[in-house]
């Protein structure tokens, strides 16, 4: 089967090209560069842009199949960026794959799609979209994924997967910032006892959507549907962002701060930041305020029924395959002797580092 990974560059497209190869799939990605690990795989590299419409054409003719994870993640931006890469970049995906007949396409969605601030506790995919949102981010991705779902039919059969907090080996976006957080002494916990949320690892969430590309057909029980995708092992934020942090050898977070006070700093920051026109990330928004501060666990019985999903990297087996790779990074540089960071270090969810005419800000509540 030939197959399609927007965004196979990215850390969840990357997981999901190398199970596809491995099982002896033809697989094509669409990325903005090319990517040595694609090559060492034998995957197929289209350089070229979501939100170019030909390029996407381009990259879908041919093809049978199709799992879409490029997006624009992060929690600041201009709302413009968010719809142009994440809803007309979206509709792009599923004008292409009518065009060239294609008959399955799996989106890679977010549960923040019906997270508008208050918990979600055990809710299966019956909870409705949130009606207002705290980030450009959530909000085009729920649209996305109205464009998907509502796009299948009798030719075209869609799903949407959700995915919940992805980490492990490779993570751009959450590990980075809060070891850069941690070692500058700036990372504190929002005061939430009780609160707990889900998050999935990087293997579990790419085998994820390789089930559903198997499931997924014309008429299918799938077809037309969305599925939280989780470890199915719900623990407090300090205690996932602890793990996290004793992965990378650095010791617990033990500081805290009202969840009200987060909340309020939060929006006293972001306001700050949009007076004075700054564009790089503040060191904490209410999303991130909001989401360390409530409930957020899923039902998967859904998944596990239709997809057959298991998540068989434990959280457990998981932080320890984290710190194995760690420790092995870390090895490599010191036989390297001194280095810069490569591409990637960084995370589209790190904070701005501080500099001469930016505002004062407070610590980050994760």
């Amino acid at each position: 089967m030939k197959v399609l990974v927007t965004g196979g560059g990215g850390f969840l497209g990357q997981a999901v090209c190398r199970l596809l190869a491995v099982r002896g799939e033809d697989v094509v990605t669409l990325s903005r560069r090319r990517y040595p690990a694609l090559d060492a795989l034998g995957v197929v590299q289209h350089a070229g842009d979501i939100r170019d419409p030909e390029g996407v054409r381009s990259a879908v003719a041919g093809c049978e199949a199709v799992v879409h994870c490029a997006a624009l993640a992060g929690m600041w931006g201009p709302a413009h960026a968010y719809r142009s890469v994440n809803v007309v970049g979206t509709a792009n995906v599923v004008d292409a794959c009518r065009r060239a007949g294609v008959t399955r396409l799996v989106h890679a969605s977010s549960p923040s799609v019906v997270h508008e601030g208050r918990d979600l506790e055990g809710v299966d995919e019956s909870v409705p979209y949130a009606r207002r949102f705290l980030a450009h981010y959530p909000a085009s991705k729920a649209i996305a994924e109205r464009i998907v779902l509502a796009a299948g039919g009798d030719r075209l059969a869609t799903v949407a997967l959700r995915p919940h907090l992805i980490w492990g080996p490779g993570d751009p976006h959450f590990l980075p910032r809060f070891v850069e957080q941690a070692r500058r002494g700036l990372l504190v916990m929002p005061r939430a006892p009780g609160k707990r949320i889900d998050t999935v690892y990087i293997d579990n969430a790419a085998e994820a959507h390789v089930l559903a590309l198997d499931a997924l057909a014309p008429g299918s029980p799938v077809a037309g549907r969305a599925y939280f995708i989780t470890q199915d092992e719900p623990v407090t934020v300090a205690g996932w962002v602890n793990g996290l942090l004793a992965a990378a050898g650095l010791p617990p977070v033990t500081r805290h701060v009202p969840a009200r006070v987060a909340r309020a700093g939060a929006a006293a920051v972001e306001y700050v930041y949009r007076l004075a026109r700054v564009r790089a990330q503040p060191p904490v928004t209410r999303l991130a305020a909001v989401q360390a501060s409530t409930s957020h666990w899923f039902d998967i019985s859904a998944a596990r029924r239709d997809l057959g999903y298991v998540p068989r990297v434990s959280t457990a087996d998981g932080l320890a395959r984290l710190a194995a790779h760690l420790s092995a990074q870390v090895s490599g540089r010191c036989s390297a002797g001194p280095h810069s960071a490569g591409p990637g270090s960084t995370s589209v969810y790190g904070a701005a580092h501080p500099s001469a005419g930016r505002p004062p800000v407070p610590p980050n509540p994760f």
